[in-house]
């Protein structure tokens, strides 16, 4: 997921991706570790799509409290 269509979404959207994201995560960590995990590179492609996730949430904090 790019960037530019997180920044479409709403607060809560972004919230409910992050939290869905996580248990993603946890969910491919668990069957990497059971070895029942086929393709890994999903395991970085999450972490990425997180980390975008939030750097957006980030910008949205921050747009908020400089017009405050």
């Amino acid at each position: 997921m790019k960037a530019k269509e997180l920044r479409d979404l709403g607060l809560q959207e972004l919230q409910e991706k992050d939290k869905s994201m996580d248990q993603e995560l946890f969910s491919l960590r668990f069957q990497k570790s059971t070895r029942q995990l086929g393709n890994t590179a999903m395991i970085s492609k999450v972490k990425k799509d997180r980390a975008r996730v939030k750097t957006v949430l980030r910008e949205l904090e921050l747009a908020k409290a400089s017009q405050s």
